[in-house]
């Protein structure tokens, strides 16, 4: 008998520990025939232990503090990406500089509509599973505008830290698709979290439904995120100071400008959204229209910025005037948030997290900008577990709450 919780929890890591390391020596085995078999087997180790975590309430793994540092040896291009500070050296100053940052974006992505007091959320079903109740609901992220969701609440009572998850689709967050890699929703509820999870307001996230906004679509969806942080801050199982965002891609990229526009969230986790502007990777289109491209009157074939096919909208204005997100991503300071890196987040965006934590420094929060990284853009279990030991680190040991 484990005759602590803390103790329960340090047995549960060594064992996720030590199954990821006896997979990884099955996985290094090269035969004809077994790697394939040999992943599964990988997965499958991991996967179990993970879940043993998840229903004992803990998350499996520490979270890495070699993530709060850039690896050894990154060559650092001359000017790459400009400091944030304006000049400012010291703490009492930076309250104006970022306030002239908020508003130099704002300007060029539109203004927001009012925000909501007191947004409704609808539940149309509910269900009790093991460990948590699931709700389908309708959640008002606008004035005239509900948005379908899944509010997963865990069992127990009191005031939970809560996660708003972020994707094309509410169903994949919750755990009701195939694809279990991005069901962020539902295995942060079994580790006992609140969850809400949304998708694309109106449906299509290439056509979004602004209704009458005249703000930038990824700033629409941003609005539409601080929203949605207020309906579940007015939850009574919710702490209104521990409500944190995350999403994958589309949804990172989501994700991002709510914790950079909307200083509500306490922390914030990007899986492989694109962290800069970047014209030679497809996957970091925020030029588009349906991000930062948007120009009445103006369309553009879709793909990458060519010289047929150019800038458009805001986006056009923040490139050729020098902005770029880590200018955005300085708003977020002193709040902790996560890049969780993929093929289009290599360990090189540390150039422009290095200009972040200048802002983070300046403020004395250290260990609060991180990023892990994967080959792939596609989460895999090592980086969701990140992820989840992430907000297990900020969101209920209270890291978060301190400057």
């Amino acid at each position: 008998m484990m005759s602590t919780k803390k103790e329960w929890k340090r047995s549960v890591r060594r064992q996720h520990e030590d199954a990821t390391r006896w997979a990884d020596v099955l996985f290094s085995l090269h035969g004809a025939g077994l790697m394939w078999r040999l992943e599964r087997v990988r997965n499958w180790f991991i996967n179990l232990v993970a879940g043993m975590a998840a229903v004992a309430g803990v998350s499996a793994a520490e979270f890495p503090q070699s993530a709060f540092k850039e690896p050894v040896g990154l060559e650092v291009p001359a000017a790459e990406y400009p400091s944030v500070l304006g000049g400012v050296t010291e703490a009492r100053e930076w309250p104006a500089r970022r306030e002239e940052i908020f508003q130099a974006w704002r300007k060029e992505l539109g203004p927001w509509p009012t925000l909501l007091k007191a947004p409704e959320v609808r539940v149309a079903s509910q269900i009790a599973k093991r460990g948590y109740t699931e709700r389908k609901v309708e959640v008002q992220v606008a004035k005239e505008q509900f948005t379908p969701g899944y509010l997963l609440t865990p069992e127990g009572t009191g005031k939970f830290p809560a996660v708003l998850v972020v994707f094309y689709d509410p169903e994949t967050s919750a755990g009701l698709s195939t694809n279990k890699l991005r069901d962020f929703g539902l295995q942060l509820a079994k580790r006992g979290f609140v969850t809400l999870s949304i998708g694309s307001p109106g449906g299509d996230a290439r056509k979004p439904q602004l209704g009458d906004a005249v703000t930038q679509p990824l700033s629409y969806l941003a609005y539409a995120a601080a929203n949605a942080q207020t309906a579940l801050a007015r939850r009574p199982e919710v702490d209104p100071k521990r409500i944190g965002i995350v999403g994958h891609s589309y949804g990172g990229k989501w994700a991002l400008f709510a914790a950079a526009l909307d200083d509500r969230f306490a922390a914030a986790a990007f899986s492989d959204p694109g962290i800069v502007f970047d014209e030679t990777r497809p996957n970091v289109n925020y030029w588009e229209p349906w991000y930062l491209g948007f120009e009445p009157g103006k369309t553009r074939k879709q793909g990458v910025i060519t010289a047929t096919d150019g800038r458009t909208g805001a986006y056009k204005r923040l490139v050729e005037s020098g902005r770029d997100l880590h200018e955005l991503m300085a708003l977020i300071a002193p709040r902790p948030f996560l890049v969780s890196g993929g093929s289009e987040d290599p360990p090189e965006r540390w150039h422009a997290l290095r200009r972040v934590n200048e802002v983070y420094h300046l403020l004395g929060a250290t260990n609060k900008v991180a990023m892990t990284n994967r080959p792939g853009h596609d989460p895999t279990t090592e980086s969701n577990e990140q992820i989840y030991a992430f907000f297990e680190k900020f969101l209920k040991e209270g890291a978060a709450l301190q400057p």
